[in-house]
């Protein structure tokens, strides 16, 4: 028997770090198992993956290489040997590899041609390859835009304003960086005032820093650089970016982040595929990759703000709360003018019961705010379940009426205003329509479908209670305090022994929450009459609490 010389060891590793997404374990792995077996074929795709998802491009770049010299060129491949003709600006060299094939689709191939023509000097032939996209069936919007920024960055204003106006053929759905590179090009066509008008209308007139630059800039009659794309590789890094904010949702998150590592990797200050590659990372459960993404962002871009409030996300899902609220407490001391800070800072310290200090976070984020409009609703929110859990009721109560006139049909305000008045036994007929609404609102919700049924079990409505209680079971059937609950309401009805089995479940998959242990282990051992009776309570089952 022929030995594998240690191979089995590093592949076994890096197989079990890419199916947990953990790019830095998976592409050290896969080096020591490339050591021993460089041709293999698998081992560097996998490689290649790894890397990009790592952000290490030119390692990435190394295997893709591999590769195509072995005649095997996968698409993610291809689109890292792609941007690294365009980072060298060999643009014949794209070409040939275009015309040999391509392995991004039709899509990311013809626009990848129409900007490398673009890049070698041939503006007939690029916009021809932009028409040939535009013509293709469901790319006319990608087309369009890429055509536009196309004319832009070669001085064609006029040629690009018609495309994005909607002239040429019909409305384009603009995101905010195609908002953002319509508002330069009318400012260079002394277009300020419907500059101004058109930006109010798609971001409001309390914009964030960076569009509060660019409206004092519009305002005062500045004639603003189109910046958005001055060459071809910006135009194939837009292109990726675009591609991957096209994909969010749509596919694969390890898909998606391959076009907005390489756009970023294309572009270095293309901050919005930065925070997207964060996003995607974090969401992954890459914390510590997303905080290092998000960290790439300098302090004076407009844009710091939003990386920051990332990556004190990141760091938070990672485990290290008094970084990430240190983090936020920082930036609260050099951006403060921004409420979504406060939110966020208040958010962070609710999640860590430090309830008093999350309570002044969103007393200075709604002082920000200003008069009060509908989608405040979830700050008020967030600050009354903060006042509630500090025992300040009558703000919480204000709070959460304030959230329910700015949403009133909003499930989760709702449920935990009707709970907790349940829970103090006052208007409990409010209580019940407001739980009730909310079960109409998320009927799937097991935690509002347990609040519903602890309301009737509170109103004395036991039978009633049974049905709601199991299925919140059946939507939540690991929760504790929703098998603690479903105990009670059996024994109320005199299931005794279904009551001591949910006790007993309720037991196993704590401790939790809301949940008082030592009471339930109490109930397992002497009933749950027996523990009103020592709480100073009417038992339910008086004289069958030992059955």
């Amino acid at each position: 028997m022929q030995s594998d010389g240690g191979l089995a060891g590093p592949v076994l590793a890096a197989r079990v770090a890419s199916r947990n997404n953990d790019y830095a374990a998976a592409a050290e792995y896969l080096e020591r198992a490339l050591g021993r077996d460089p041709a293999n074929i698998v081992l560097i795709e996998s490689a290649l993956m790894a890397n990009i998802g790592l952000g290490d491009i030119d390692t990435a770049t190394r295997h893709a290489e591999s590769l195509a010299e072995a005649g095997l060129p996968t698409q993610a491949a291809g689109l890292v040997l792609l941007a690294r003709d365009f980072a060298a600006s060999d643009y014949e060299a794209a070409l040939a590899a275009l015309d040999a094939g391509g392995r991004g689709g039709p899509l990311v191939d013809g626009l990848a041609r129409a900007w490398a023509e673009l890049g070698r000097g041939r503006m007939s032939d690029a916009l021809a390859a932009f028409d040939a996209v535009i013509d293709a069936e469901g790319m006319a919007v990608f087309g369009q835009f890429n055509k536009a920024l196309a004319l832009a960055a070669v001085g064609d204003v006029e040629g690009a304003e018609h495309i994005l106006s909607g002239e040429a053929a019909g409305p384009l759905p603009l995101d905010r960086r195609g908002v953002i590179a319509r508002l330069q090009l009318l400012s260079q066509i002394d277009e300020h005032e419907n500059a101004v008008l058109m930006l109010d209308a798609a971001f409001g007139t309390d914009p964030d820093p960076e569009l509060a630059r660019l409206r004092a800039d519009l305002k005062a009659g500045a004639v603003l650089p189109f910046d958005l794309v001055t060459s071809a590789g910006d135009g194939l890094a837009e292109m990726l970016y675009m591609l991957a904010e096209g994909l969010r949702g749509e596919a694969g998150d390890e898909y998606t982040l391959v076009f907005a590592r390489l756009a970023h990797h294309l572009r270095p200050d293309h901050v919005p595929a930065i925070l997207l590659s964060g996003r995607i990372l974090n969401r992954m459960g890459q914390h510590e990759l997303a905080a290092e993404a998000f960290e790439i962002v300098p302090p004076e871009d407009p844009q710091f703000h939003v990386a920051e409030i990332g990556r004190a996300d990141a760091l938070f899902a990672s485990g290290d709360a008094d970084a990430a609220i240190d983090a936020m407490q920082e930036l609260a001391e050099t951006h403060g003018q921004l409420a979504t800070i406060h939110v966020t800072l208040g958010d962070f310290l609710r999640r860590e019961s430090r309830f008093a200090e999350a309570a002044r976070a969103y007393d200075t984020a709604l002082d920000l705010l200003g008069p009060p409009e509908p989608q405040h609703w979830v700050v008020y929110y967030t600050r009354a379940i903060a006042n509630e859990r500090e025992g300040n009721w009558p703000e919480a109560e204000a709070d959460f009426r304030k959230a329910l006139e700015l949403n009133p049909d909003e499930p989760h305000v709702l449920n935990y205003l009707g709970y907790s008045l349940v829970e103090r036994r006052e208007n409990l007929k409010e209580a019940l329509d407001m739980i009730e609404r909310a079960v109409e609102g998320e009927p799937d919700n097991g935690y509002i479908t347990d609040s519903l049924g602890w309301a009737f079990y509170r109103l004395g409505r036991f039978e009633e209670a049974v049905p709601v209680m199991e299925r919140a079971v059946e939507l939540r059937p690991q929760d504790a305090v929703i098998n603690d609950h479903l105990g009670d309401v059996y024994w109320a009805v005199g299931r005794t022994r279904e009551a001591r089995f949910q006790w007993r479940r309720a037991l196993s998959f704590g401790p939790a929450d809301d949940l008082d242990m030592d009471r339930l282990r109490r109930k397992l051992e002497v009933g749950l009459d027996q523990v009103l009776i020592e709480e100073g309570a009417e038992p339910h089952l008086t004289g069958t609490h030992g059955n």
